[in-house]
């Protein structure tokens, strides 16, 4: 997942919170979410993380928007446990927008 930051940040890396197994990290082309290699992933981790930044996007203070394949949003879902049929009509890539409207309208209890 590519994180695009806002304005007033120049730069983001590391853990956002302790415990999801994922952090930002800065490569040539941008800001990317990267797995952890050490220490225990929960299954929601992944999950987690995606709703995470797209908050903090919507929030628009360090993160502007967030780019997700539909097949890294699918996979972040199933090692959730919460796979939706609605999740194969995802189109090619999602933005923070899209994540927030399609944990409101098909996990209405995560939200």
């Amino acid at each position: 997942m590519e994180v695009i930051l806002s304005q007033q940040c120049l730069s983001l890396v590391g853990t956002l919170e302790r415990g999801l197994g994922y952090h930002i990290e800065h490569r040539k082309n941008g800001f990317f979410s990267k797995r952890n290699q050490r220490g225990h992933v929960p299954s929601d981790g992944h999950w987690r993380f995606i709703v995470l930044c797209a908050e903090m996007a919507q929030n628009g203070l360090y993160i502007k928007d967030v780019r997700i394949s539909a097949k890294e949003f699918q996979s972040a879902l199933n090692e959730a446990g919460l796979f939706s049929s609605a999740a194969h009509d995802v189109r090619h890539e999602l933005s923070a927008t899209d994540i927030i409207n399609y944990r409101r309208n098909y996990l209405p209890n995560q939200a």
